[in-house]
């Protein structure tokens, strides 16, 4: 249950971040808006590791088996750049209906075909009903507009 109140905090920071990132990009630009986010996300992690205890160290980074896991700070940056991108052109609820869908997709996929390290599932039509719902709910939202 506390994992599911967590995710739903998470989904509403990320569509509030998502207006505040277009906000600064109206006023800045958009690779001045996402380094700053960047920037301060990092300044957070540090500060954060720095008061809440190190069970580890940074070093512990050169130690990472599959060397491509680090790329989750490009991938950052880029949600960032597409999340400002998709907010401008769609408007924060429909970017975020799509986001989410997107988001469902790729994460069943990865799940699906064991990808990244991830324990492999059996597909189950239920999901993919899921999915199909979402995606509808997205045209029916874009038809109503």
């Amino acid at each position: 249950m506390l994992s599911a109140i967590i995710a739903v905090i998470s989904g509403a920071l990320m569509s509030i971040q998502g207006v505040f990132n277009e906000g600064v990009t109206k006023q800045t630009s958009i690779w001045i808006s996402a380094a700053f986010v960047q920037l301060t996300a990092f300044l957070f992690c540090v500060g954060a590791w720095l008061f809440t205890g190190r069970e580890s160290s940074v070093s512990a980074l050169f130690r990472i088996d599959n060397k491509y896991m680090l790329l989750g700070g490009v991938l950052g940056a880029l949600i960032t750049y597409t999340v400002i991108k998709s907010m401008s052109g769609l408007g924060p609820a429909q970017a975020v209906m799509i986001i989410v869908t997107s988001q469902l997709v790729v994460a069943y996929l990865i799940e699906l075909f064991g990808l990244f390290g991830v324990e492999k599932v059996s597909f189950q039509w239920h999901k993919l009903l899921g999915v199909a719902i979402s995606i509808a709910g997205i045209l029916l939202f874009k038809w109503n507009k």
